[in-house]
């Protein structure tokens, strides 16, 4: 409330809301156990532990940056002291809806998280499905939303058996792509939705079949080695905002071309372990523009 030269009370002004941000909901951990304690992936490493502290600032700033900077609700689900990877809530499952389809984790030393996650759904009213037996699945890490289609890797931490079981319960046509290189090692660490028609991704994440599928099916932004390695593909889309790690100049170049607005972050204590901003959260609810639309791209899918 401010007031005017003779003490009058003016009204403090409503708070602008963009209303070109879609709704979001996510889910997060906060990284009150997160360390790395072994390894299953080539960028950690027993040498080469987080520090803590600075790990914690940094989830605090991805945290300012989506609740505060662009709005989205961010839920939070405490952190299990024997699973330190639970901070990487995108791998708990993909959500629909009400629907949570949850991840079975293919290295023993993640599979705790399973049971803290379904509860954490379980308690919030989802509809609770996990995958069939013997058939391994990250979640978002391995399946993302662009529009209505769901791309979904697989090879490396999820089996493309798991593709038929998204499609099923979800209704949605699954677009399966091959991972082929383990540094890339899940589906969102090479890839990201910018719109319901436009991705950027590293294709040299990917096999030759799965690149022509990609370069068929969207259209796309490149993003070099060099930044694909700082994970810039890690990143977080809210209407026109793509939140994702610090030192990717040539993306964030690429974003700025196209009416977005980057958010960079320093993530470098959760790299260590092989995450970044991105495998920090999880929609709850997401919803990407339509600008592709424009371009007239019709919805088709196409295999080659």
């Amino acid at each position: 409330m401010t007031t005017t030269s003779d003490n009058t009370p003016v009204p403090s002004p409503e708070p602008v809301i963009d209303r070109a941000i879609p709704p979001a909901r996510v889910l997060m951990c906060a990284p009150t156990s997160y360390d790395v304690r072994y390894v299953i992936n080539p960028w950690m490493s027993l040498q080469n532990n987080p520090d803590i502290p600075r790990a914690r600032r940094q989830w605090d700033s991805l945290y300012r940056t989506l609740a505060e900077d662009i709005g989205a609700t961010v839920e939070l689900i405490p952190q299990a002291s024997d699973c330190p990877d639970m901070v990487f809530t995108a791998n708990a499952g993909v959500v629909r809806g009400k629907s949570a389809l949850l991840a079975r984790f293919r290295h023993p030393q993640r599979q705790p998280e399973e049971a803290r996650f379904q509860a954490w759904f379980e308690e919030h009213g989802y509809r609770v499905e996990t995958p069939p037996d013997g058939c391994n699945f990250e979640g978002e890490g391995d399946a993302l939303f662009v529009g209505d289609t769901l791309v979904a890797g697989y090879l490396k931490r999820s089996d493309i058996t798991a593709h038929r079981w998204l499609s099923e319960q979800l209704f949605v046509p699954v677009l399966s792509v091959q991972l082929a290189d383990d540094r890339w090692y899940h589906l969102d660490t090479c890839l990201f939705a910018l719109d319901s028609r436009t991705i950027a991704y590293f294709p040299a994440a990917f096999d030759e079949y799965a690149r022509r599928v990609l370069d068929s099916n969207f259209d796309t932004v490149i993003v070099s080695e060099e930044e694909a390695l700082r994970f810039a593909c890690n990143a977080v889309v809210i209407g026109r905002h793509v939140v994702l790690p610090a030192g990717c100049p040539d993306l964030t170049a690429q974003l700025q071309s196209r009416d977005f607005e980057a958010h960079a972050v320093e993530m470098s204590e959760f790299m260590k372990a092989g995450g970044a901003c991105k495998c920090l959260t999880l929609f709850l609810e997401q919803q990407l523009h339509n600008y592709g639309a424009e371009r007239g791209r019709d919805s088709r899918i196409d295999l080659l």
